[in-house]
């Protein structure tokens, strides 16, 4: 099994595959996710190849992206996982990540095996729903689905397996996602590296919803 070859195909699958894609889950999120992986993976070891070759694959089978279908991504990943030759504790290490790293997944209370390289790649997932460009994602993809950027009537609630749908909920606003799960997601990072960024880039949040709430309420002149 040439890993590098493998890796190579795969990046250009999923460029190929998601570099158009339109509610922030493209190329240049997967890139970053991949980024994060790698840097953390400096710091806290675990398999290079598991965990680029899952940091690559993490969005190709998310549910919200094919209508709720759970399934997907033990479909798309696994026959792709196949096409490369990819078999044993590899086949299934990168698809159980790939599977269940979802903040949508954890609602779910399942029990979940989380592997070092499994914690690396949801931790480089969740910094990128942390921080300066997840505020551009939150609006990006509230804005592709047509969402107000901020209702006040609307407040946030506590989320449930039962009414997440995998991103904004449909009868929400924008902004109210920054309380329903970004703020939380600093709480949930596995590794002491991760924590370390995370810790940072919710400041940078923190300060960011107490800005737009003042401007919003013309509460800073």
């Amino acid at each position: 099994m040439d890993k590098n070859q493998i890796l190579k195909e795969t990046e250009n699958y999923i460029r190929n595959e998601m570099g158009e894609e339109s509610t922030g889950h493209d190329w240049f999120h997967i890139e970053r996710v991949l980024n994060n992986a790698t840097k953390i993976s400096e710091k806290e070891g675990g398999d290079l190849f598991i965990i680029k070759m899952a940091a690559l694959l993490h969005d190709i089978g998310d549910p919200k992206l094919y209508d709720g279908d759970k399934t997907a991504a033990r479909r798309i990943v696994g026959d792709w996982l196949k096409q490369m030759g990819v078999e044993g504790d590899y086949y299934d290490s990168i698809l159980n990540i790939a599977e269940n790293i979802s903040f949508s997944k954890s609602l779910e209370n399942k029990d979940i095996e989380k592997t070092k390289e499994f914690m690396i790649v949801q931790d480089a997932d969740r910094l990128d729903a942390i921080g300066a460009i997840c505020i551009a994602r939150v609006f990006h993809y509230g804005g592709s689905k047509g969402r107000k950027i901020y209702n006040p009537s609307i407040k946030p609630r506590a989320l449930t397996s039962k009414n997440y749908s995998g991103g904004i909920n449909e009868s929400r606003d924008s902004f109210s996602h920054f309380y329903e799960k970004i703020i939380l997601l600093k709480d949930l990072l596995n590794t002491p590296t991760s924590k370390k960024i995370g810790e940072k880039r919710h400041k940078f949040i923190e300060v960011y919803l107490d800005q737009f709430l003042n401007e919003w309420n013309s509460e800073d002149f």
